[in-house]
Formats: C-alpha cells, structure tokens, sequence
C-alpha cells in the first residue's frame, strides 16, 4: 500500500464531497479512488466517511485524520519546494482564476512576462466573471475585483481599480451630453449583467456624497470587451473600469461622460487559500503581480 498517494487520494475525496468528483480531479477511474480508500480505512481500522447514495461526510475520526494528513502533505510540498529552491528551479501546475475582461486584457501580459521567467511553470487559467470556489474547484489563486466578504481566504491587493461614465461622440452629438446625474435616466445605459442593482448606478458627486441614479438599461452583458466596443458604436452610455475603457478615451473614440462625478473605487486582489506553507510557485507570482501593479495602474497614467 502506499501511503502517501492513498492519504493524498483521502483528502481529495474530503474536499470534493464525493468519489467522482475527487476521480475527475485527479483524472482517475471511480474504481481506484474507491479501492485506495478502501484500503486506507482497512490500514488503520476505521471508519472514515458517512456514506450516503449522494455524498460522502467524513466521519469525527475521518476529520481529524484529515487534518493530520493535511499537515503532513504540506510538509511533503514544502521539503519539495525548498529542494527545487535550492537549485533555482519554479517548476509545477498553478491553477488561477480571474475576471474574464481583465485577466484577457492586462493579466495574460502579465502571465506570458512570467512565463519567459519561469518557463517550467504550468498555468492553467480560467477566465470567467463568476467567482469559483478555490478549494473545492481545486485552484491554487485567484484574482479578484470586488469588495471581499469575510471568509477563509487570504488576499493580497493589487491594484486601485477606477470607474468611468464613457459614451461615443456620435451618440451624444444624437442624444445630448448629460449635465448632471439625473440626466442619466433619460439616456440609453450599457450595464455589466453581473451587477449586484442592474437598474440603478450609484455615483459619486463632486462633495463627495453618493447618490443612487435610476437607470434605463438597454442592454445587459457580462463581458467589458464588449461594453465598450458597444460604447464606440454609438449605442449608449457605460460605466466601466478605466482597464477597460481608458485606453478609447485616450485615444479619442469615447469620451468621458460627467468627468467631476465618479464611482467609489475597488481593488484587485490575489486571493489564496489559508494554508500553513505557501508553495513557492504561489509566492513567488503574487510577488511578481503585486510589483508588476503597484503605485497607479499603467492603465490610468497619463
């Protein structure tokens, strides 16, 4: 029997809430996983799951042997992480996830820029706005634009991320330049989809009091790429990051729409597990985006 692999193959099944989900993440049959943790309960004479037809609960032994075996995993990828530092050498799966539009625009740079420093590396990326769940899903990070809730996770900011109203030159010439907030609510609004209100924009004013806009949202979509090429093409208004938008406005193909109002600023985070020992293929890309981000984003400069 061997012990590591099936102390390993337990602690999958533990965080996968089940036997097929725990085989597809380590892309085995159904029939292994089930024969190594046949054969680790037999080892140690115990019980070690509650199963049901639909889900495996780890038994009050089976969770505490999980949390030795964490240590003890842990410890395994530390001695091999200090090994590998020793002779200069990154190598191994990172698994990341982050915000689709941001991640294609400004973290893919940044993921190749790394890679030609650390070629041995291997990313497997998951662009999508939808926050997924690092230990269940099984990912090493994430990178996310939001305003944390409390959990489990830890997180390291980033970057300041800025909000602008944008519109076309077209579409104003047609429809009229907005004066003041309330003017919003009779013009055509592009709305990111994924908004917690998607009828209503809160907005910043000059004495710094916010102020909640009623909106006429014509079009919904989850993805910023497209918002603003929406915005270019005369369809409506947007608010959207300055990652997104900054570029077209310095550019001169949208224009920024209400410049003294704005919209209260988030951050961008790293956020990882809570783990004892932090892989150095971890660390060492946090370090990496947190330099390569840090003081005003490139984006907003100039």
């Amino acid at each position: 029997m061997d012990k590591f692999t099936n102390m390993e193959t337990f602690v999958r099944v533990v965080d996968a809430g089940s036997i097929s989900g725990a085989a597809e993440r380590m892309n085995l049959a159904k029939s292994a996983v089930s024969r190594r943790l046949k054969e680790l309960e037999n080892h140690l004479n115990a019980q070690l799951f509650h199963r049901t037809t639909r889900s495996m609960r780890p038994t009050e032994t089976g969770l505490a042997f999980y949390e030795h075996c964490l240590r003890i995993l842990e410890d395994v990828r530390e001695a091999e992480e200090v090994t590998s530092e020793a002779h200069c050498v990154l190598k191994g799966p990172l698994k990341v996830a982050m915000p689709s539009t941001f991640g294609v625009l400004h973290m893919g740079a940044a993921i190749n820029d790394f890679l030609k420093l650390h070629p041995n590396v291997e990313f497997e990326l998951d662009f999508n706005d939808r926050q997924v769940s690092l230990i269940e899903d099984g990912y090493d990070l994430a990178i996310r634009i939001a305003e944390l809730p409390d959990s489990t996770l830890l997180a390291r900011k980033l970057a300041t991320i800025k909000h602008v109203l944008c519109a076309s030159q077209d579409y104003l010439k047609q429809h009229g330049t907005p004066t003041n907030v309330s003017d919003l609510s009779d013009h055509h609004c592009l709305v990111y989809s994924l908004s917690k209100d998607v009828g209503h924009w809160n907005i910043e004013m000059p004495d710094g009091k916010s102020q909640k806009v009623k909106i006429n949202p014509v079009l919904k979509s989850s993805s910023g790429e497209y918002l603003i090429t929406a915005v270019e093409n005369g369809l409506g208004i947007a608010h959207l990051p300055t990652f997104v938008a900054q570029e077209k406005i310095n550019n001169g193909t949208v224009v920024a729409v209400l410049p003294g109002c704005a919209f209260r600023n988030i951050n961008a985070y790293a956020v990882y597990p809570q783990t004892r020992h932090l892989s150095r293929r971890v660390r060492t890309f946090i370090d990496f985006l947190a330099e390569r981000f840090d003081g005003i984003p490139y984006w907003d400069k100039g």
